[in-house]
Formats: C-alpha cells, structure tokens, sequence
C-alpha cells in the first residue's frame, strides 16, 4: 500500500471531539506539515502509542482547532502502517477544515471501508475479523453487537479452523 490516506472516523454529526485518522508511509511527515505541538516533540519523532497535545494550521500560521495527536508506528497500528490520529473539536466545519489540511499536504481520501482492508491486507485481521467491523459499526442491538465481537475477536475462525483440520484428518 503506497499512498497515504485519511478520513474522518467519527461520525458526520456534530460531536464533543472529531478524529481524522491519517494512514500509510508518509502519515507522519503529512501530518507533522499541519500540526504544531505545544510541548512535545514533531510527530515524526514521537515513539509509538503517545499522545501529543497542538494545533492544526493551515498555510503554517492560520490555527484551525486545538488537536491531540495519537502517533502509532507500524506494523504495531490497526492497518499495520504508521498511523496518526488527530484529535480535534467535533464540529463538522472544524472536522472538514482538518481533513482538508491533511489532503493538501499528501494524503488521498479513504475509500469507506479502506482502513480494515489495510489491516486485512497486512495480517492485523483475518476475512471473519475484517468483516465483524462492520457489523459491530452497524449494530442496532445487544445481540448483534455480542456476535459481531465474538467474530471480531476471532472465535468463528478458530471454530472454522478446527473444524478444517477435523475434516482433513
């Protein structure tokens, strides 16, 4: 997977925080182009799994949001890429003008769906795991969301494999 994509994670409704998830080699150079940390260190020497607290700028100078950026190197992220999450207000405009910034500078629009199939793609999730994802994001009830976790933790392929090798045997 060459590109790097992003796309807003959360829904598309007004909400206390909006997260743009950013994907792919060049995750943290794109993102170290708009973010700016008040303490830390740039994205691009963060250690994986920390968190840092900034701002989203456009053209360098012109604020967008305060933003918390979560930094995961592959292959130890969802997809297995490096990844970055970027935190800010839940608003639809702010959560726009976000994804916008991370587009200009080098990522590609997501396809619906495209983060799974990177995990898929690169070992993270097996086929029964990837497709539990969107059954547990679809969920209208306690049952559903109770099997479609029990699939996404990776019991129906465990059954499935065990019931292959009986069969082979």
């Amino acid at each position: 997977m060459g590109t790097t994509i992003a796309a807003i994670s959360t829904g598309q409704a007004p909400g206390g925080i909006g997260v743009i998830r950013v994907s792919g080699p060049e995750a943290f150079r794109v993102c170290d182009k708009i973010f700016r940390p008040k303490f830390s260190k740039r994205i691009t020497e963060m250690s994986g799994y920390t968190a840092a607290l900034g701002g989203i700028y456009q053209h360098g100078d012109v604020k967008i949001d305060d933003c918390v950026a979560l930094v995961f190197r592959g292959p130890r992220s969802y997809t297995g890429e490096d990844v970055v999450e970027l935190s800010c207000h839940g608003g639809l405009y702010v959560t726009r003008q976000v994804l916008a910034e991370v587009l200009k500078n080098g990522a590609v629009p997501a396809e619906p769906g495209e983060f799974t199939r990177r995990a898929f793609m690169n070992g993270k999730l097996d086929l029964a795991q990837a497709e539990s994802v969107m059954e547990i994001i679809s969920a209208g009830g306690r049952h559903a969301m109770m099997a479609a976790l029990s699939a996404e933790s990776g019991v129906l392929s465990r059954n499935i494999e065990n019931i292959c090798s009986k069969l082979e045997d």
